[in-house]
């Protein structure tokens, strides 16, 4: 058995990239450095809550999708899938680490206001951290996959060099939308979504256990996500 299976791999390979996609533009109307980003959090918070949401959801599938991506790739290139597979998670990470710093000055605007949340930002901006000494793989990752995709013959010409746009897509906390933003999410839609709708029709149709099994264990996972907001 293969971890993550077709179907988490698929569905993985199609949500990730979309929801990238939609927090990119959701933010899109705000200018793209940290001040404004506070800014728009005070004055639109549901909106910009939505947008950083859909993209740190984005970018936690889209560790699913890699695995995918990297086990497609093995035969033919395995090393190239080993080392872009590697680099591109650890970059999925960073950006992770990057959205707790986002949500915790979110919570720094409602309680400082954004002055003084722009303030604790600013000083707290270029201090070092273990992510700080990996920050190129949030970009140079895509690249090296984007050509071990091409070389083994999963993606094609354009598909690879849309999957490499996403090295182009700005890092580092409270980052908001430039063209680029979009230019790299959108090529990462390009790239794994009709990949991930294949990986999905090769898979065997569900039985009726499998459905009603699944029935349970999704009502279960779900009060056990309400339960992990008590604390």
């Amino acid at each position: 058995m293969r971890f993550p299976n077709g179907w988490v791999g698929g569905t993985a390979l199609v949500v990730g990239p979309v929801l990238l996609l939609v927090g990119t533009l959701l933010r899109s109307p705000f200018n793209f450095f940290f001040p404004d980003q506070l800014k728009a959090v005070a004055e639109h918070p549901e909106l910009m809550r939505a947008a950083y949401t859909a993209f740190l959801a984005g970018n936690v599938v889209m560790w699913a999708a890699v695995a995918c991506l990297v086990q497609r790739m093995g035969t033919g290139s395995p090393r190239w899938a080993a080392w872009g597979g590697m680099l591109v998670t650890v970059g999925l990470f960073e950006r992770t680490f990057h959205a707790g710093v986002d949500q915790a000055a979110f919570s720094a605007t409602r309680q400082l206001g954004v002055e003084g949340a722009t303030d604790l930002v600013a000083k707290g901006y270029g201090e070092l951290h273990l992510f700080s000494f990996l920050s190129f793989t949030i970009m140079f990752g895509w690249f090296v996959l984007a050509f071990g995709a091409y070389r083994s013959g999963v993606l094609g010409k354009v598909r690879s060099v849309a999957l490499a746009t996403m090295g182009l897509l700005p890092l580092g906390v409270l980052k908001g939308t430039e063209v680029l933003s979009i230019v790299g999410t959108a090529g990462l839609c390009v790239a794994l979504v009709p990949l991930g709708v294949l990986v999905l029709r090769e898979q065997p149709r569900p039985t009726r256990k499998n459905v009603l099994t699944a029935v349970p264990v999704a009502l279960g996972l779900g009060a056990l996500a309400v339960l992990s907001t008590l604390g």
